[in-house]
């Protein structure tokens, strides 16, 4: 009469277990995704001339001296550092991802430099003329609060009168135009995303076979919008001074822009 009520009370403890790591799993899904060689096939068509000319386009408008200190934040395998470096300014890149790291550190030289580092987690301080995060590299954590850490942190890493680079997705735009269904090929590999909105957040699930094996990921990015933005600068210690709306650095607009790029400073 006694095992009865032990093995039920077994098995909701083994059912709480696995909702807990399931629940963490979620909540840290960017872990295993952006360490995942399939993150880079899904999303290799990236355009580097796009990205080459808004890096350009950037750096005629900051006019930030040569040998300036930029720190690329979630710099992920390193293309935008590269590039930076290339220009004649002293990157250092930062990522959760130890795969990208150990890949962008092939690239390393006496002006550029990688590194294994969470966002949210300050990195040197008063140190940076710029920061820079690229390609909608933010808005990944359910806390709200590590979103503010994550600018907090930046904040912290730059000089007085330092800017602060956010090249995000218009939300707006994309939650007009979301695809619940699509499949991408490559490689061979048939990508099935399917999206949906909670809470705020555009959420992807990925499965796809490949060599006999089958696969599933998560992915999901806060909705975020100017205003979101917005708090989280006051709450920073910078100011914003600029919006654009694609990578011509063209002016914002909610409703027809394809990018939320946003330029803030650091108040003394």
């Amino acid at each position: 009469m006694t095992e009865l009520p032990i093995l039920a009370k077994s098995n909701q403890y083994i059912t709480f277990v696995c909702i807990i790591k399931m629940k963490n799993k979620k909540e840290q899904w960017f872990k295993n995704w952006f360490d995942s060689p399939y993150y880079h096939l899904l999303y290799k068509n990236r355009d580097d001339n796009e990205a080459k000319i808004f890096i350009d386009n950037l750096n005629n408008y900051l006019s930030l001296p040569q040998k300036s200190f930029l720190l690329d934040l979630a710099c992920g395998k390193g293309r935008h550092s590269i590039y930076f470096e290339q220009k004649g300014f002293v990157v250092t890149g930062v990522d959760l991802s130890e795969q990208s790291i150990q890949f962008a550190q092939q690239f390393e030289n006496a002006n550029l430099s990688f590194f294994n580092h969470d966002m949210r987690l300050p990195f040197r301080v008063n140190y940076f003329d710029a920061v820079m995060n690229l390609f909608t590299s933010f808005g990944y954590f359910e806390n709200e609060k590590d979103n503010l850490r994550v600018i907090q942190s930046a904040a912290t890493a730059m000089k007085p009168d330092a800017v602060m680079i956010i090249d995000f997705m218009n939300s707006e735009k994309v939650l007009r135009n979301l695809k619940e269904n699509e499949t991408k090929t490559v490689n061979n590999i048939n990508f099935h995303i399917c999206k949906k909105v909670s809470n705020r957040f555009i959420i992807k699930d990925i499965e796809f076979e490949d060599k006999g094996k089958q696969f599933s990921f998560f992915e999901k990015v806060k909705a975020l919008n100017l205003e979101d933005f917005k708090g989280y600068f006051e709450k920073s210690g910078l100011q914003l001074i600029d919006t654009f709306g694609n990578y011509q650095l063209q002016n914002f607009d909610a409703q027809q822009s394809d990018r939320l790029i946003l330029i803030a400073k650091k108040v003394k």
